[in-house]
């Protein structure tokens, strides 16, 4: 348990006066319902309009780091071609992130920080406040974040709110949190008694959080050391549509297309970029017509193979969050948990077969 003095109490009454407060320093994006059990980060001027309890928005919050198109560069052709880069952003605070989505920003974080640094994501990045909500139940039960080690907090945020009730208590992470104390103006001290009350919370979460797999989460990367020619991948080729629908909704997924587009006069032109994904039969073509995965099996298994193994190597973090949004969008049924228990159940057949 940290230090109280970087805890500071929130009461409900004030929460109100809170998000009006935040919302005049600048843009205040925040869960909002939107019919149907579905939800999307948008921008709020009043706490009556934020859903306090609620399941992984259908886009993640990478929709404002990364959006889906995206303006690199200017140009014009004259004597001279004069090409100008654009970096487009705007300043914001998103509130109510849980830690399913704190971990995948994280996960953008390091892929776009790796060299050569991509300054639109990072100036983008530097311009957002992160106000963490914490999960205290399960959203749903496509959510597997215990086994990637997402469903408490660990960093990413300026300020990180925690319901105890009549109150939140609230961790101050960076200046820019202390900041916002300051001009908000509406938190009090915590106590001792606060903090045994987050502390009891934490204690009653772990036994309500475990691995929804049955599997400890450092054997999965030998899991999938296990499972290159898996017939579950087959099996997922019969089913998958190839829409792309699980990248799209992904928090980690950054992949994207470059692309030029030039004004019938031939004299200007932009360069943007759009989200890809490895999902569509494209993705991997290229000249003469070869496709390095022609097979929706060979596409389903990388994009596994992306979440649970490969980052392992480079980041040593899974780059799935446990959030489930590829489980609920995916229009053919496909579900990461019952992926996973099929790789599972295949594996240990296979090492029980060595026996007999």
């Amino acid at each position: 348990m940290q230090h109280h003095t970087s805890y500071v109490i929130l009461k409900k009454e004030r929460f109100d006066d809170f998000i009006s407060s935040l919302s005049r320093m600048q843009k205040l994006v925040a869960p909002v319902a939107k019919g149907f059990n579905n939800y999307s980060f948008e921008e709020v001027h009043s706490a009556k309009n934020i859903a306090l309890k609620y399941i992984p928005t259908i886009l993640p919050a990478k929709k404002f780091f990364m959006p889906q198109r995206e303006t690199l560069l200017e140009y014009r052709v004259s004597k001279h071609v004069k090409a100008e880069a654009v970096v487009e952003y705007e300043k914001m605070t998103i509130f109510g992130l849980h830690t399913c989505d704190l971990a995948g920003i994280q996960c953008l974080n390091m892929v776009f920080s790796e060299r050569p640094k991509d300054y639109n994501y990072l100036t983008r990045k530097n311009k957002i406040t992160l106000i963490g909500l914490e999960c205290n139940e399960y959203c749903d039960e496509y959510a597997s974040c215990h086994l990637v080690n997402a469903s408490f907090p660990s960093g990413g945020y300026d300020l990180f709110f925690t319901d105890l009730g009549d109150y939140f208590i609230v961790h101050v992470n960076t200046l820019t949190g202390e900041r916002i104390l300051d001009i908000t103006n509406c938190f009090e001290k915590s106590s001792e008694a606060n903090l045994n009350e987050l502390y009891r919370m934490r204690e009653k979460k772990r036994k309500i959080f475990s691995n929804e797999i049955p599997i400890k989460s450092r054997h999965i990367p030998e899991l999938f050391d296990r499972s290159f020619r898996s017939l579950v991948w087959k099996e997922l080729d019969e089913r998958c549509l190839a829409c792309g629908n699980c990248t799209n909704v992904c928090p980690t997924c950054y992949c994207f297309d470059i692309k030029e587009e030039v004004d019938l006069s031939l004299m200007h032109g932009i360069r943007y970029r759009v989200w890809d994904s490895c999902q569509l039969e494209p993705f991997a073509k290229i000249s003469g017509g070869i496709n390095f995965r022609k097979e929706r099996s060979a596409r389903q298994r990388h994009r596994y193979y992306r979440k649970f193994r490969y980052p392992i190597d480079k980041f040593s973090r899974f780059f799935c969050t446990g959030c489930g949004r590829c489980t609920r969008t995916c229009m053919a049924g496909i579900s990461l948990k019952e992926t996973l228990n099929e790789l599972l159940k295949e594996s240990e057949d296979r090492l029980w077969r060595r026996w007999l």
